[in-house]
């Protein structure tokens, strides 16, 4: 069977950025996703689309079409008090590298890097950690399949051990897998 759109794909993989491994997914433990519904880059996928099991693959994306470049203007610097829990500064959060869960000004989520932290500010930097790299990817095609109604339902993939709830009455049901 061959990668094409609403197929389950499996795949073992190395990510590399300026010759550095970055992330990994081994064949006993592959990356399982849904191909075609937007879970993956664009070109990954695109380079993805056509192989079929056992075949490997390599290729490279540029910032342009993975995580875009640097925006100079998502490294800001914030007061250091944003950063005190009843009227304590977690110090320990404040480590040169540490990725930290905030929230703008409208409560959007969203991770920054802390980039430096002087006497009474942290700079903090929001761009994607991989913005502005080229990515290096090669691996292989572990397995495809056909994926499932309800895999194709709720747009992602059901792994072994996924909860499924059952529909009683005065609920909506669903796989408890938070997509409902």
């Amino acid at each position: 069977m061959i990668i094409a759109k609403d197929k389950v794909v499996s795949i073992s993989y190395e990510l590399k950025v300026n010759g550095e491994l970055v992330d990994t997914a081994a064949a006993e433990n592959p990356l399982e996703f849904l191909y075609g519904h937007g879970q993956l880059l664009q070109l990954f996928e695109d380079n993805l689309k056509g192989l079929a099991v056992g075949d490997s693959f390599e290729f490279m994306i540029p910032p342009k079409e993975g995580y875009g470049e640097v925006n100079d203007m998502a490294i800001v610097e914030l007061p250091k008090d944003i950063f005190m829990v009843d009227g304590e500064l977690q110090e320990d959060l404040l480590t040169i590298g540490n990725r930290l869960p905030m929230r703008d000004s409208e409560g959007n989520a969203l991770d920054g890097t802390v980039v430096e932290v002087n006497e009474s500010a942290v700079v903090m930097d929001f761009n994607h950690p991989l913005a502005g790299q080229d990515l290096f990817f090669t691996g292989n095609i572990v397995n495809v399949r056909e994926a499932s109604v309800e895999e194709l339902s709720h747009g992602h993939v059901h792994g072994a051990g996924h909860a499924h709830e059952h529909k009683h009455e005065n609920d909506n049901g669903g796989c408890g897998c938070g997509c409902h």
